[in-house]
């Protein structure tokens, strides 16, 4: 008699975490949730929370559903609803996001964009389209 294997189901709240010591040159994508304490040299996207921590550092593009960064970012980050800069947070590069909250202290560099705009980036893949509203506004 033949069983058969047992799916293996992937719940959206699953947690990931890559600790300190650990670095990954890769993209990476889940539907869960993502803890980085080590360094990621590559894109992330996933549709749950993403957490770097005071030790992690991630250079690459983001997309995620929300995000807390405690530690460095080098690069382009799209975030669905909200985006937390604690205040050990050093982030070079642009920001899209709907909602941003920034502790004293947390350093940004880059551009940021906010509201409806970020849901329209999502939609059509690009930029284009912002920076062509953006240019009408002015």
């Amino acid at each position: 008699m033949i069983k058969k294997s047992k799916e293996v189901n992937i719940s959206p709240s699953s947690s990931n975490r890559i600790l300190q010591g650990t670095s990954i040159d890769g993209n990476v994508s889940s539907e869960g949730d993502f803890r980085v304490d080590g360094q990621i040299n590559g894109n992330i996207n996933i549709t749950g929370k993403l957490v770097i921590g005071e030790k992690g550092l991630v250079k690459g593009e983001v997309k995620c559903g929300s995000a807390r960064i405690s530690g460095r970012l080098e690069g382009t980050m799209i975030v669905e609803d909200l985006l937390n800069l604690e205040a050990s947070a050093r982030v070079e590069g642009d920001i899209f996001t709907i909602k941003l909250a920034i502790e004293p202290g947390a350093e940004f560099s880059g551009s940021c964009k906010m509201g409806a705009v970020v849901r329209e980036i999502q939609n059509d893949g690009s930029t284009q389209k912002e920076q062509r509203r953006s240019e009408k506004i002015s």
